[in-house]
């Protein structure tokens, strides 16, 4: 029995031509078309930013369990960044992906981000990490090159620089596909109506108490943009541990949001599980992604998306939350949020 099967199978096995394959992987995962983009990929991606222990101390080789579990359970999206623990989270991955072939998956990282405070957008700089992060992936290209976090940079440098820098490194054909990345949202119209990009990745923006994403989506059709949603949980609101105390959310935020926790906990229901079915539902975003170096947590949120969502408790939990819906906080320069 194979153990890892090709994108181009995964792509007949969607279109009904492979039936084999449910034996292989006793799961429906779903796929759609990023953007123009033409890849088609899995509603679930794989965040990879906890193999660098952003959230805990994880042991390699549970991280790369992680990866091949996630490759196993359908997921042909994969994306990091050199700033995920100041590289190691890239170096984690390349060492879980040399035994996978490179055609069974969609590998995305970025630019321009390298630290807490450490931001150089610069065209020297970008086409320099791009190599880096070549080689501490062990891959001759990257699928997806994305700016990161655009709103702590100059985004006019990010037009006039950053995005013709790596245009260059995709005619070299180091990378494929060019995205930017970040938190508010008004940084992506700025960018898209100056240059052409490929995709976006918002985070905390499409989630059961933050739907902002969604305004913008007819928006981003018009581009024929791809669309990466990130943090379904809004970085750990929605989930029974609750956020850390370095979360930037307001109190008030925090507060409400232990409130719809408990009440799902009454109702014998893990408030990750209906974030989860909640985000991957909605058509117009492309994929989203999670981020677990624990396998078995993989594993739960694809039986999560395989299971229908309970409309009466989504209802009472959007109640709940109501006092507090589409509430952000700030990030990045000023005149960028």
């Amino acid at each position: 029995m194979e153990h890892f099967v090709s994108i181009e199978r995964w792509n007949d096995y969607i279109r009904g031509q492979s039936p084999m394959l449910v034996r292989v992987y006793h799961c429906h995962m779903q796929y759609r078309t990023l953007g123009k983009t033409g890849l088609r990929i899995s509603v679930l991606g794989y965040g990879a930013s906890p193999l660098g222990s952003v959230f805990r101390d994880i042991d390699e080789s549970e991280g790369i369990r992680a990866v091949h579990t996630a490759i196993d359970l359908g997921i042909n999206f994969i994306d990091v960044s050199p700033y995920y623990g100041l590289t190691k989270a890239e170096r984690v991955l390349g060492k879980a992906l040399r035994t996978i072939p490179r055609d069974h998956y969609y590998l995305a990282t970025k630019v321009g981000r390298y630290g807490v405070e450490v931001f150089d957008f610069s065209a020297k700089r970008v086409t320099g990490s791009v190599d880096e992060s070549l080689k501490r992936l062990g891959v001759d290209y990257v699928d997806l090159i994305q700016c990161h976090d655009i709103e702590f940079g100059s985004l006019q440098q990010v037009v006039d620089e950053t995005i013709p820098a790596l245009e260059r490194m995709r005619e070299q054909g180091k990378v494929r596909f060019i995205g930017i990345t970040g938190l508010p949202l008004k940084i992506f119209p700025y960018v898209l109506d100056r240059v052409a990009v490929d995709t976006i990745l918002s985070y905390c923006h499409y989630g059961l108490n933050d739907t902002t994403l969604a305004d913008l989506v007819p928006y981003l059709q018009q581009k024929d943009v791809g669309v990466i949603s990130a943090s379904p949980l809004g970085m750990g609101l929605l989930t029974r541990q609750g956020a850390a105390d370095w979360h930037p959310a307001s109190g008030e935020v925090k507060l409400v949001c232990a409130k719809a926790t408990a009440f799902c906990n009454s109702r014998g229901v893990d408030i990750a599980k209906l974030a989860v079915q909640f985000a991957l539902a909605n058509q117009d975003i492309h994929t989203t992604l999670v981020g677990t170096a624990n396998p078995d947590n993989l594993r739960k949120n694809v039986e999560w998306i395989e299971q229908p969502i309970d409309h009466q408790l989504l209802e009472e939990v959007f109640g709940i939350l109501k006092p507090i819906q589409q509430q952000t906080w700030p990030s990045g320069r000023p005149e960028n949020h």
